[in-house]
């Protein structure tokens, strides 16, 4: 990757998150983390209690950029064959012709994806590991790019299903809203257009700018001794006994990726310690099982991501002793 190359990445990225930032007011941190996550090619779970913007967040970034949006209401009743589509027998030509479910889009907002069943949940597995369908035996490619943007109400909430290892460690990232400043809230109150805070969000970067930044961000250079860096954080997670189950290898290749888009959108060539250190928290903190009983779903998360820091600050930096 060029220097030219990261700044136009840097461009790109500042485009997205001003415009983002028009409808999710107050939080630019978490912006920050969704953009990097579209540019590094990875899938975002977003989860807090209901009424923060979640889903906001999740249909702005959607918006923000030249692509198909689709967005799908995870309920109890919701089908594996409503999220990826049906083969229906056509009397006309006397065969089954696929019809694609909402799946099929660039980026595909899973609102409230907990509160459907884990049968239903599977049904995003292969898109989201593989970028393809599989229906009667025939396999669909997905659009590029393809994107999942999931929200989820606190696991404890009445009516939810809990997300299992094997759903979670596909989402790259995992962040969480929390409450708006009273600046910001107060704001809200204002004037805002009669269709909604979303419809200030404007297409800003054509969608082959953003595959083309997909492209320039695998590309960043990163150094041997950042690889093992990252590696021994996430190896760590492993061995700590606090806990259970600790992060894959997935997740060192997703905090690699993330590591990489970080250094693009401040425009640099390179990958750097602190660009991993900044992102382990929510890279690998929804993908830990720690073995403490907790007395909530939110306070297990707490403290797996007070370990992961913990992981990180023991963690040798590469050229300090």
């Amino acid at each position: 990757m060029t220097a030219v190359e990261a700044a136009t990445v840097a461009e790109i990225a500042r485009g997205i998150a001003d415009e983002v930032g028009n409808a999710v007011i107050g939080k630019p941190a978490e912006i920050h983390a969704a953009v990097a996550t579209l540019l590094a090619g990875g899938h975002l779970l977003i989860e807090d209690v209901p009424g923060v913007g979640k889903t906001t967040l999740a249909s702005a970034l959607a918006r923000s950029f030249g692509a198909h949006a689709a967005r799908i209401q995870f309920t109890s009743d919701l089908l594996p064959t409503d999220v990826t589509g049906v083969s229906v027998f056509d009397q006309a030509s006397k065969e089954f012709r696929f019809h694609e479910g909402p799946i099929f889009a660039n980026v595909v907002v899973a609102d409230e994806v907990n509160r459907s069943t884990p049968k239903t949940q599977s049904a995003l597995l292969e898109a989201m590991g593989e970028g393809r369908v599989t229906v009667d035996g025939t396999t669909y490619p997905l659009p590029r790019p393809f994107m999942v943007v999931a929200t989820q109400n606190p696991q404890d909430m009445e009516g939810t299903f809990p997300l299992p290892e094997a759903q979670r460690d596909r989402f790259m990232t995992r962040i969480s809203l929390g409450y708006p400043s009273i600046e910001a809230e107060v704001s809200l109150l204002g004037p805002h257009p009669a269709e909604g805070v979303l419809s200030e969000v404007a297409s800003v970067v054509p969608i082959a700018q953003v595959v083309a930044a997909r492209r320039a961000v695998s590309q960043v250079h990163l150094a041997p001794e950042i690889a093992r860096y990252l590696v021994s954080i996430v190896s760590a997670t492993r061995e700590h006994p606090g806990i259970v189950h600790g992060a894959s290898p997935r997740a060192s290749l997703h905090l690699a990726q993330m590591a990489r888009a970080r250094a693009a959108m401040s425009g640099r060539a390179y990958a750097s310690p602190d660009d991993v250190a900044a992102l382990a928290g929510i890279v690998l903190s929804h993908r830990i099982v720690t073995g403490d009983l907790h007395a909530s779903a939110a306070d297990s998360l707490a403290a797996a991501a007070a370990i992961v820091r913990d992981i990180v600050a023991r963690t040798r930096v590469p050229g300090v002793r």
